[in-house]
């Protein structure tokens, strides 16, 4: 399914024409031929446009694309230290960094000059950060209507955020994952699997246990709409696609209930479940494919989530530690 177009903001670049052109196709191989997400597009866009205005000001009129790849080392570096001082995190500064050098290639793809430049200035380093899982009771007490009893709200909805949450945990699911499944290939009956697309387009098969199956099918048991076959399974209160938003405020409400941090949040049950599987015994390869994590680089940070719990239990426990 191809990606929208980038949005209006960024056709409007500070840049002379031969480079605006060459930003607005970059945007449109990322989009079609990268196929990378909207939001990625985005960023990478304002990251772009952010450079050129720039290089707009540092130079006192529009760049073309030879002030584009004749910029030097230094002019990288005081774009970098302006963003810093606008308390620009590493990880923004990283990407930004990244965005550079993809229109760079871009352009040289297309029969321009290489930028240099790019290529001498490092990118910042960035402090991994560990994801924060909650506790098996907790994650399992958010996949289930009993934290809610007290509120004004229809048992079906009660229901069906509940088994939006069952297959963030259960399945190992991004909210947007859960949300994109169509009535048709919903997990429910002898069904012991669900085809999910995720980032990239990239397709994978999540396994669904008999609890997230059957919260799947109390929802609808409840549920006071007939769903389309081709539509989505789970929907809002009129009927219409439901929100991620509306799921999050729901999670927001239970674990004030259970007293836990801002960190717990739909993706936090995701980050659970790999790790939960990983103190089991669970293999690193087969939790890189449940996730559907295109490098095991990625997957790997849960090993360090599962040493830091260790480390924290002896230091509370030895009475040497």
């Amino acid at each position: 399914m191809p990606k929208p177009a980038p949005s209006a903001e960024f056709r409007a670049l500070p840049a002379a024409p031969d480079l605006a052109a060459a930003v607005a196709a970059w945007l449109q191989h990322l989009a079609h031929e990268r196929r990378l997400s909207a939001r990625t597009i985005e960023a990478y866009g304002r990251d772009a446009r952010q450079f050129l205005a720039f290089l707009e000001k540092r130079f006192a009129a529009p760049p073309g694309i030879a002030d584009f790849t004749d910029c030097a080392p230094g002019d990288l570096r005081a774009f970098l230290a302006q963003r810093r001082a606008e308390a620009i995190d590493a990880r923004s500064l990283q990407r930004a960094l990244s965005a550079l050098k993809s229109l760079a290639r871009h352009i040289a793809r297309e029969g321009g000059e290489t930028a240099a430049a790019l290529g001498a200035v490092r990118a910042p380093k960035v402090g991994r950060r560990l994801p924060r899982p909650l506790s098996p009771a907790d994650a399992k007490a958010m996949t289930t209507t009993a934290l809610r009893e007290g509120e004004e709200r229809e048992p079906w909805v009660l229901a069906r955020d509940a088994a939006v949450l069952a297959l963030c945990y259960g399945a190992g699911l991004r909210i947007s994952e859960a949300l994109s499944i169509r009535r048709a290939d919903a997990p429910v009956g002898e069904t012991d699997a669900v085809t999910i697309v995720g980032k990239g387009q990239k397709s994978r098969s999540a396994p669904i246990i008999p609890p997230v199956r059957k919260a799947v099918e109390d929802y609808l048991s409840l549920c006071p709409f007939a769903l389309a076959s081709a539509g989505p399974l789970f929907i809002g209160a009129k009927g219409g696609p439901l929100s991620p938003r509306i799921v999050q405020l729901a999670m927001a409400r239970m674990r004030g209930a259970l007293g836990l941090p801002e960190t717990a949040t739909p993706h936090a049950l995701r980050h659970s479940f790999a790790t939960h599987l990983l103190a089991r015994g669970g293999d690193l390869r087969t939790i890189q494919d449940l996730l559907g994590h295109a490098s095991l680089s990625t997957t790997q940070v849960y090993t360090g989530v599962d040493s830091a719990r260790l480390l924290a239990a002896y230091r509370s426990a030895h009475p040497r530690a």
